[in-house]
């Protein structure tokens, strides 16, 4: 196992010099050095001058020469564009990099409120306040009112309770799905705008 990336490591033989290269790196994303077959390659060099087209045995010994990596980052061109660099530092940024937006990007849950039709002003309240704080983290919420035996035949109580809701968490949520009517469950969805999620 390699020290310096931990991965798996293999001494290859390769025009005359002995070379480590990493095995598993390549099947991350790219095809690099000797697994590169074409026929012909567009290359660039490390500063980002353009080579001009070439085989792929001539791009691979010019990056050898400056014991860097030979990466096709293009392989749907004609003919397919390949670069030198670093391969192992390139990946260890990319890391890096998906490292650093995964710990700043939030995700965003569906909590849900459920409450009946013939709900008291006090219970409504919490329900309130939950969904509020739930909005405030930049969390969407799923508010339902379930209806049991007869008050199916009152679903209009449910569609007024839940217009009631979203009209006081408007402030800082908007409706972005109506209240409507699924089996004997009546359900809307609330969003935080997006200064609400931001504070």
């Amino acid at each position: 196992m390699c020290i310096l990336c931990g991965c798996q490591c293999a001494r290859i033989y390769f025009y005359g010099v002995f070379n480590w290269r990493c095995l598993n790196i390549a099947n991350l994303a790219h095809q690099i050095n000797e697994e590169i077959l074409d026929k012909e390659v567009r290359l660039i060099s490390d500063t980002g001058e353009q080579l001009g087209i070439m085989s792929a045995q001539a791009a691979l010994e010019i990056a050898i020469q400056k014991d860097l990596d030979l990466v096709k980052i293009a392989p749907g061109s004609n003919p397919p564009v390949c670069k030198i660099m670093d391969y192992g530092k390139f990946r260890f940024e990319q890391a890096k990099k998906e490292k650093e937006a995964k710990k700043n990007q939030h995700i965003v849950e569906v909590k849900e409120i459920r409450m009946s039709p013939g709900i008291g002003e006090n219970d409504f309240n919490v329900k309130l306040k939950s969904a509020q704080k739930f909005i405030h983290d930049g969390d969407r919420v799923k508010v339902s009112v379930r209806f049991r035996g007869r008050e199916m035949a009152h679903t209009n109580l449910g569609e007024d309770l839940l217009r009631e809701f979203a009209g006081k968490c408007s402030e800082f949520a908007v409706l972005d799905k109506e209240p409507k009517l699924e089996g004997r469950s009546m359900t809307m969805f609330l969003s935080p705008k997006p200064s609400a999620s931001n504070k």
